[in-house]
């Protein structure tokens, strides 16, 4: 019996046996996974009690009702608005101006191969809405906050692929006016983002322009494309225009240095931010203003309509929001917790109140 349980006995005294170094591995890599979750607790819970002083909002859609809405909310999460309340049509993936008073977002109209997905803008508490364009989707604004660029659907029959688009065209808010970029051929990218300088955009593009999956950089007002050479998908510059964040697959938020001086951009460095142990995905990444915080989305990969929960306009129950800290590892919170389809978290710097 004492053979079996590793143990030595003598007639004095009962001793204990060194560890094998199975067992000591096996022990310390216990400890410290217990080490780490507790770590991770309490950083998560420190990081709840930092965003409640943060002076920015959250808005993002999520499913409520059998109704896609956006909310708006604190950056802890705490004290969410329903901006849109409109029970029979869905808007989706907002995006907040640089001042924090507007909102571009997608609305979607009707039903099955017949839906039509439209870009409008408003002001940031829901009133005053706008259309820009029908048919067209995934808009973002210029620096200024006066230009949305969006881009046109591939085809009048509806699709929920993001990169089902034909050309990026711009929209003066004040005057009306429609322009397409210079660059004819932009075709298949999706998730456009204007650098915080209005010279650059980064998408991601799939099956087109000559490439099966890639990360862009292509000018504002050039022909000039670039490779960015990343994997993954959906780019997000820095607010000082220095970095760009990614998803580098489906698990993980990295971070590069981003260099835009020369006639080529470079990158440079990089480290992950954030690594969810799979099956849980994460997508939807968003600076803060300040560059100190990072929004995106959190869950498990079920498809929905034969394509992936990630996708806009797809159900994805059981995704939240998070906010994780930009300058560590792996320390961040959830903010929503219902788990109602939360989505495309997007930043919103709280509008000045004029004197």
């Amino acid at each position: 019996m004492g053979a079996n349980l590793g143990l030595h006995f003598s007639p004095m005294s009962i001793q204990t046996p060194k560890p094998t170094v199975a067992f000591r591995h096996g022990f310390c890599f216990a400890c410290c996974a217990i080490w780490l979750l507790v770590a991770t607790t309490v950083a998560a819970e420190d990081l709840a009690d930092e965003l409640k002083n943060v002076p920015y909002k959250i808005i993002y859609e999520t499913w409520q009702d059998d109704n896609w809405e956006l909310f708006l909310a604190n950056a802890d999460g705490s004290h969410p608005v329903n901006v849109t309340g409109t029970p029979n049509v869905h808007e989706l993936y907002p995006h907040a101006s640089s001042d924090g008073s507007k909102v571009c977002f997608v609305r979607d109209e009707g039903e099955g191969t017949s839906m039509v997905r439209s870009v409008y803008f408003m002001n940031i508490d829901g009133t005053g809405r706008q259309l820009v364009a029908r048919n067209a989707r995934q808009p973002c604004w210029n620096p200024q906050g006066t230009a949305i660029a969006y881009l046109k659907a591939e085809s009048e029959q509806f699709s929920y692929m993001d990169f089902a688009t034909k050309g990026l065209f711009f929209y003066d808010v004040k005057t009306g006016q429609h322009k397409q970029h210079v660059n004819r051929d932009l075709h298949h990218i999706y998730n456009p983002c204007w650098s915080p300088d209005g010279n650059w955009f980064l998408a991601t593009v799939h099956a087109g322009m000559g490439y099966r999956h890639a990360i862009l950089a292509f000018n504002a007002e050039g022909t000039d494309v670039f490779d960015l050479k990343l994997g993954g998908c959906r780019a997000e510059f820095s607010p000082n225009g220095k970095q760009v964040a990614w998803g580098a697959g489906d698990h993980t938020l990295r971070v590069m240095d981003l260099d835009l001086s020369g006639s080529e951009p470079r990158v440079s460095g990089g480290r992950d931010v954030v690594t969810s142990p799979k099956p849980d995905m994460i997508y939807h990444f968003d600076w803060s203003p300040d560059g100190r915080y990072f929004a995106f989305t959190r869950g498990r990969p079920k498809r929905t309509l034969g394509d992936q929960a990630a996708v806009v306009g797809n159900r994805a129950d059981g995704w939240n929001i998070c906010v994780a800290d930009a300058a560590n590892s792996n320390r961040w919170v959830a903010i929503t917790v219902d788990g109602h389809s939360n989505k495309e978290p997007d930043w919103v710097p709280v509008p000045q109140v004029k004197p």
